[in-house]
């Protein structure tokens, strides 16, 4: 194969889970050859093995992959932003473009410390990605237009599902689809536990716990009904299910969903500034 040009490389800065999903999505998918995915991380052991498992190029230095790359992807710890920024500074082109999934950096931040006007994506994905089954939110800046978000929902196409919001919803995005893993784990734990308590062993409880959020996950998305509706063909009056779901009501598991989530975006807002 011939080498490939700066035009077609997509460096990521950073390669821990989340771009070690993006990157094992792009190459799975057809999107990316592996040629045209660099990668750096101060984490010489995740970058060796970035490397390895993927065949992909590993730069020596932030800087070295922001010189070789067209696309630069910032997946690192929002406390880490700072520092990588500066170390590319300088050294960024106005026909990069940049992409950012690190939570609460707004892309204000990103421009003013690299002190220069280009293309810049926000992004919030969530860990599902990992299985190439994630929800990813693209939110652009001022200089992204239909070429750079394209680029962008080919990236995160390759792990699963894409929408698109102004930046000043990324903290709702936030407290709903990338904190939202959370809040299903825990409601099957929940669940779990209760199949034990009356009376199912806790490995049968568990299949039949992962099983029944799959496969009502699966027919949402599939059936033309809605949510409301499939709950009620599946709620017969006087019946199990109908039992079930008065403690809920009597319980406010809608209140309680609400101020899960409400928290979840506060604090989202919080990390941001």
């Amino acid at each position: 194969m011939e080498k490939m040009t700066i035009k077609e490389t997509l460096g990521f800065i950073g390669s821990g889970n989340m771009a070690t999903a993006l990157i094992k999505g792009l190459i799975q998918s057809g999107a990316y050859e592996k040629e045209q995915i660099l990668a750096a991380d101060k984490s010489k052991d995740c970058l060796t093995k970035a490397g390895e498992t993927f065949g992909i190029r590993c730069c020596a230095s932030n800087l070295e992959l922001a010189l070789e790359s067209a696309v630069i992807l910032l997946a690192v710890k929002p406390q880490n932003m700072r520092d990588v920024l500066e170390e590319i500074k300088g050294k960024v082109r106005k026909d990069h473009l940049i992409i950012s999934i690190a939570a609460g950096i707004p892309l204000k931040m990103i421009r003013e410390i690299l002190a220069i006007d280009l293309p810049m994506i926000r992004v919030m994905p969530n860990t599902p990605a990992l299985i190439q089954e994630g929800a990813s939110a693209l939110a652009p800046g001022p200089f992204a237009g239909e070429k750079e978000m394209a680029t962008a929902r080919k990236i995160f196409s390759a792990v699963g599902i894409v929408v698109e919001v102004e930046e000043a919803m990324l903290d709702a995005v936030t407290a709903l689809s990338g904190s939202g893993p959370g809040y299903v784990f825990r409601m099957m734990e929940c669940v779990v536990e209760a199949g034990i308590t009356v009376g199912l062993k806790p490995d049968v409880a568990l299949k039949l716990v992962m099983q029944t959020f799959l496969g009502a996950a699966r027919l949402a998305g599939e059936s033309e009904h809605p949510l409301p509706e499939l709950r009620k063909m599946v709620t017969s009056p006087g019946g199990t299910t109908a039992a079930g779901l008065g403690v809920f009501e009597e319980s406010d598991l809608k209140g309680i969903i609400l101020k899960a989530v409400d928290a979840a975006c506060r604090r989202s807002v919080e990390l941001g500034q």
